[in-house]
């Protein structure tokens, strides 16, 4: 068996504001950073043959935290990179939630293109070859790769048989973990965006255009619940 562990990098100051995507200069703050330490422990003694990271600094920082008390080498994969948005980068959501391709990327991502960037579609492909060849280098070990919340989503609906079009409906947060074993019979999902607490389930307070029953969908804000243009990296 072959165990891929998936890692969310910490959160920073961008985290549900704006959509940094390959933004440079975006790094964890002292939250992410607790968050990538507190990660490197949960793993404890498990033996991670190797670790790879996408190119920008705050997954190259968590995977940092995680490398180093196992005195691994951190190697970069071009192809585990963020979403290249476009012109949508650096966008605030609440803005980005109300162009004509929001309802595009939440429902139809597969077809939907990022104005000057990738489509959804093509992220999931490149992500899942670099997975591929990844695996065929180790075979019955254990390997990390930190990347990005939407990115992580689309690996996980290639291997676990979800269409794309459904992907917004998997949530990953930041410094999360998930497991996909490889076995004979094919992927196994051990282990899904955990980190090591439940205060994620909690519920959040009611915002003040929240009637007493409940959200009134007339005032719905997309960014609270989706990652692409939803939970900004």
């Amino acid at each position: 068996m072959t165990l891929l562990l998936l890692i969310r990098h910490g959160t920073n100051d961008w985290v549900h504001g704006r959509l940094a995507g390959w933004t440079p200069g975006v790094h964890l703050n002292e939250t992410g950073r607790g968050q990538a330490q507190a990660l490197s422990e949960r793993l404890g003694a498990l033996p991670i043959a190797a670790i790879y990271s996408s190119p920008l600094e705050r997954t190259l920082e968590t995977a940092q935290a995680i490398a180093a008390p196992r005195d691994l080498t951190i190697k970069v994969v071009e192809d585990l990179g963020e979403v290249r948005y476009g012109e949508w980068t650096g966008g605030e959501l609440k803005q980005l939630s109300q162009h004509e391709l929001w309802p595009g990327v939440q429902f139809y991502p597969s077809g939907t293109r990022f104005p000057g960037g990738e489509t959804l579609l093509e992220v999931q492909m490149r992500a899942v070859a670099a997975l591929d060849a990844l695996r065929v280098q180790h075979p019955q070990q254990i390997f990390a790769v930190v990347s990005h919340a939407d990115l992580i989503k689309l690996v996980i609906s290639h291997y676990i048989g979800m269409h794309i079009d459904l992907f917004q409906r998997l949530i990953i947060h930041p410094g999360s973990l998930t497991a996909i074993a490889f076995e004979r019979m094919g992927p196994r999902l051990l282990a899904f965006n955990d980190t090591g607490s439940l205060d994620h389930l909690r519920p959040e307070p009611a915002k003040p255009t929240e009637s007493a029953t409940g959200s009134d969908p007339a005032h719905h804000d997309p960014s609270a619940t989706t990652s692409t243009a939803g939970k900004a990296e």
